[in-house]
């Protein structure tokens, strides 16, 4: 579908602008010590109480879209896994403490941070925001789209789509 070209640019500028970086992440970590994590994904569910965050990871992609255009995303990865051990819970200053850790491995703070998480589908969210009651700091994730990025070439009157 063709239709709505500016409508999609600027969804996704406005992603990539909301979705926050790796210094503000550990900025609100900081700004929140010894706090227990809450993931609340897209569609309003919770991550388990009891994830664990298994890889830090800079994820790099190069690809050519549809219309010939050499391109690359970077992000932060931050990998969560649910065990059964019901009575761990991640605090604030422990995933700062592992984000330090992590600082060789990313090659920027200004990567943007993503959650990678299973359930049903390995699937990444954008990590929009945060927000703390005192005990537990909530992360707000977003949803991550699919686009032809090259609708401009593809996708104009009379040349059809790819």
């Amino acid at each position: 579908m063709c239709g709505g070209t500016r409508d999609l640019e600027n969804l996704l500028l406005k992603q990539d602008i909301n979705t926050m970086n790796v210094d503000q992440f550990l900025a609100l970590l900081e700004a929140n010590p010894h706090q227990t994590l809450s993931i609340v994904l897209p569609n309003g569910e919770t991550i388990a109480p009891h994830f664990h965050i298994t890889e830090v990871g800079h994820l790099a992609k190069n690809f050519m879209d549809c219309g010939g255009t050499l391109r690359k995303t970077e992000s932060c990865l931050l990998q969560t896994w649910v065990h059964s051990d019901v009575d761990h819970r991640l605090e604030t200053s422990k995933l700062a403490n592992i984000l330090r850790i992590a600082g060789d491995v990313l090659p920027s703070l200004d990567l943007p941070v993503e959650i990678e998480h299973e359930a049903g589908v390995v699937s990444q969210y954008p990590v929009l925001s945060g927000s703390s009651d005192g005990q537990t700091l909530t992360l707000a994730t977003g949803a991550k789209h699919t686009a032809c990025l090259a609708m401009d070439v593809c996708c104009t009157p009379g040349g059809g789509c790819c």
